[in-house]
């Protein structure tokens, strides 16, 4: 049984498909039903004994800041290709904690904490079974493995959502396949998780870590916003880009 020792949240991006709300603050500080979506996620670590936690920083990078003396642990790391690379390039600048880690969006709310527990057997995403059709990420998994995945989505698979979990060994190779990709090959549009799931799938053996509908909530839109939170109703007729961080 693998452990979970230290987690990474990707908080650089500027959140366009967020604007204006964005153009103020980063979007994982937002706050929704008054609490920022980071403090969800860190709160949801400590709860389940993970303190040493990096934090991919880049668009207004000074609003985190306040985060280091709100919570022990916290490290910032300054993602400085954010501007012009994918969220690649977030986690190949905190590549050295890949080890025994969880890799989180900061741009997530987690109701339920126990997602995050900290005893994993395979590396691998937490995951939703979605029996109708959805444009996301969807994993086929047979005998506990995930054998493919769609990045256009389809029916009746595993929907992955922004928390992952990698043993050591994995975590070695996914940082060696993304300083290959990265700086070697200069593949610098891709998401990370293309890495291991397109990139080199056969370097890795990932399971998945089942949870249910709304136990991790993703908000990619202002109108999914103000479904979770109507007080930002008057940002409703705003035009939205999409990006991911």
């Amino acid at each position: 049984m693998n452990r979970a020792k230290r987690a990474i949240i990707l908080a650089a991006g500027m959140g366009s498909r967020m604007r204006p709300i964005t153009d103020a603050m980063p979007k994982p500080l937002i706050p929704v039903n008054g609490v920022r979506m980071i403090d969800t996620v860190i709160d949801a670590l400590h709860q389940n004994g993970i303190f040493e936690i990096s934090i991919v920083v880049g668009y207004r990078k000074r609003q985190f800041e306040p985060i280091k003396d709100a919570y022990d642990g916290i490290r910032l790391i300054e993602n400085p290709f954010y501007e012009t690379c994918n969220n690649i390039s977030s986690l190949y600048v905190a590549r050295e904690s890949l080890l025994d880690c969880v890799i989180l969006d900061g741009d997530q709310i987690i109701y339920n904490p126990g997602v995050l527990y900290p005893e994993f057997e395979k590396s691998g995403y937490c995951s939703i079974w979605t029996e109708g059709f959805t444009k996301e990420w969807l994993q086929t998994v047979e005998d506990g493995r995930v054998t493919s995945c769609s990045r256009t989505g389809g029916r009746g698979g595993w929907q992955l959502m922004g928390a992952s979990f990698w043993a050591e060994e994995d975590g070695i190779r996914l940082r060696e396949c993304l300083e290959m990709e990265f700086m070697q090959k200069k593949n610098t549009g891709i998401y990370w998780d293309d890495v291991a799931l397109f990139c080199h799938p056969e370097k890795f053996d990932l399971g998945i870590r089942p949870i249910r509908r709304g136990d991790i909530v993703e908000i990619d839109s202002v109108a999914e916003l103000i479904e979770l939170d109507p007080s930002y109703g008057l940002y409703g007729n705003q035009n939205k880009l999409g990006e991911k961080i």
